[in-house]
């Protein structure tokens, strides 16, 4: 993979979570877009592709597992973190059967995402 910056998409129901982490991601140097309903990501994902998601499990209309099909539709090199506020041990299983990378319960230290946004840009600079 070469040395571009990583883009990363972001979903979240909660205006407030994309307000917290942009920064903190862009700081660490990825580029981020932020999105609160999961029908405009899944728009969105039809059109770019990105390195790595970060999705809410419970958004509006579209859920977050509706979000991690669409995401492995379009590229299956892509890295889903899924995080939820909404934790059970069966829907963490779910996600990681479907393919996402990590599932990590709310609410959490943006410091921990953030070493698990690493690890999955880690795997991708390898590949």
């Amino acid at each position: 993979m070469d040395a571009r910056q990583l883009e990363i998409l972001l979903i979240d129901d909660e205006d407030i979570v994309g307000k917290r982490l942009r920064p903190m991601l862009e700081k660490a140097g990825y580029q981020v877009e932020v999105f609160t309903s999961g029908r405009e990501a899944i728009e969105r994902l039809a059109r770019k592709t990105f390195d790595i998601v970060i999705s809410d499990v419970r958004i509006d209309e579209v859920d977050g597992l509706e979000v991690l099909a669409a995401v492995q539709q379009h590229s299956s090199r892509t890295k889903t973190i899924m995080i939820t506020g909404f934790a059970t041990l069966e829907l963490a299983r779910e996600a990681l059967a479907k393919g996402a990378f990590e599932f990590i319960a709310k609410p959490f230290y943006p410091k921990d995402l953030k070493k698990v946004v690493d690890k999955a840009a880690a795997q991708l600079r390898q590949e």
